[in-house]
């Protein structure tokens, strides 16, 4: 009965995760790249300066900084897919399926920018003060189809509590098993009260704790992944050689199946960064923010940490340990070419890099599955949500889960539909709010200037 529930999953999930989807997912991000005029790449130094600084305005309506907003959803975002999600598209698409994940990143900005802009334009304040946003407020108050905005918060309340929560419990658990004898169930437990003690605080304490942990995770991956490309620069010219040859020709895939590496990069870009998914908005939409725009460049930024840098390091030190021929295990892929150029301390940077993913990723998946129940019950249903995400923490810990890694890619893929047709149909919008921030950029510019 497993076996054919399992066969079924895998045929559906096959087909949300096909082409069409991973065609209107690029589409979109292609179509609202025109239309800000490639705003991704004008704007992005701005974009990380606004990001980085410590300076908000403190006037503006919201519950947490833009630096709390991007890390929350970065904190979602960065998981596994950063160091297993690269190792399958090398491995189903070859080496060339990287240049489609950074290509597929390039126009996710765009994606991400017009999400968290509409995130923030159509948020709503509820009682005790607290700001609601993402794509189910946009689609019922800005498109005005709230079985969208329904659907989509019913796909993202389940995709929380597997995708975000059931299955990164469980590789955290498997991870620290296999690389530190660390029995499940203690690794159960240590996760259930990090969890408690985070997530029942709300979304001001996630944002602090987001705030102080995700750029320590991301720098100590970072650090590992630049001393293997500083220790081994000569070779970065032939992996970067070998990517772009290879995504043309797919020649490292068996019959020269061109179409394999396009569809496994682009697959594996948009399962990193999330871009047109919907999820991250509705970290954006808490932000203290004076115009949308603004919160839309800082979320932008959110793609390149984590594809355009992030997974860089994990592709190209995949590419140039060349073992992609031989190993045919994700996970074991990225922590023996880690280990080609670090000895035994390569396999401890990825298990720690999956460690520190993972937990981060329950993190910010708990706010965005919060937000979903509280839009379609209400919001006193969410302290029985905390407390029964926190207790699934500890049943993915120690639970075989095939099943619900299946129905999770499935829920994830389906969050992607309802959220696509609000960009695309609100992107007048998008572009009306966008006139809105260049103006208000260009008038600081000249007040700079002048004094």
């Amino acid at each position: 009965m497993q076996e054919k529930l399992s066969e079924v999953l895998g045929t559906v999930s096959g087909f949300i995760w096909g082409l069409p989807l991973l065609i209107l997912l690029v589409g979109t991000g292609i179509y609202l790249t025109f239309r800000l005029g490639f705003l991704q790449l004008r704007l992005l130094p701005y974009s990380l300066k606004l990001a980085f600084s410590k300076s908000q305005d403190k006037s503006s309506e919201g519950d947490i900084s833009h630096f709390q907003a991007l890390m929350t959803a970065l904190a979602a975002t960065v998981g596994t897919g950063n160091i297993v999600g690269v190792a399958t598209a090398v491995l189903l698409g070859g080496p060339g399926a990287i240049f489609w994940m950074w290509l597929s990143a390039f126009f996710g900005m765009a994606t991400k920018y017009a999400e968290a802009i509409l995130a923030v334009k159509y948020r709503v304040q509820d009682e005790d003060g607290e700001m609601s946003g993402g794509p189910m407020y946009y689609l019922e108050r800005g498109l005005k189809q709230k079985w969208l905005g329904v659907l989509f918060a019913i796909f993202g309340a389940c995709a929380a509590f597997g995708i975000g929560n059931l299955v990164q419990a469980n590789a955290v658990a498997g991870v620290m098993n296999d690389t530190f004898n660390v029995p499940f169930y203690i690794t159960g437990i240590i996760l259930v009260i990090f969890a408690a003690l985070v997530l029942l605080g709300g979304i001001k304490s996630i944002g602090r704790v987001t705030a102080f942990f995700v750029p320590i995770m991301a720098a100590f991956y970072l650090i590992a992944g630049l001393i293997v490309l500083i220790m081994n620069i000569s070779e970065i010219p032939a992996a970067f050689a070998l990517i772009f040859t290879d995504a043309f020709t797919g020649e490292a895939v068996a019959g020269g199946a061109i179409g394999a590496v396009i569809r496994y990069g682009v697959a594996r870009g948009v399962f990193s960064n999330e871009a047109g998914l919907g999820s991250a908005p509705i970290a954006a939409a808490a932000a203290k923010t004076d115009l949308p725009g603004r919160q839309a460049l800082v979320s932008m930024t959110q793609v390149f940490i984590d594809t355009i840098l992030i997974c860089s390091v994990t592709g190209l030190t995949i590419v140039m340990a060349n073992q992609y021929g031989s190993i045919t295990n994700a996970s074991a892929l990225t922590s023996a070419s880690f280990e080609h150029f670090l000895g035994s301390a390569g396999s401890y940077v990825v298990a720690l890099g999956l460690l520190f993913f993972a937990s981060s990723t329950i993190i910010g998946w708990s706010y965005y599955g919060e937000k979903c129940f509280s839009y379609l019950f209400s919001k006193k249903v969410v302290k029985y949500y905390r407390i029964v995400f926190v207790a699934a923490v500890f049943v993915g810990a120690v639970t075989s889960l095939e099943l619900v890694w299946l129905f999770a890619d499935i829920m994830n893929g389906l969050m992607a539909f309802p959220n696509l047709v609000g960009l695309i149909g609100l992107s007048g919008v998008v572009v009306y709010e966008t006139k809105k921030v260049l103006k208000a950029i260009q008038e600081e510019k000249k007040q700079k200037e002048a004094a």
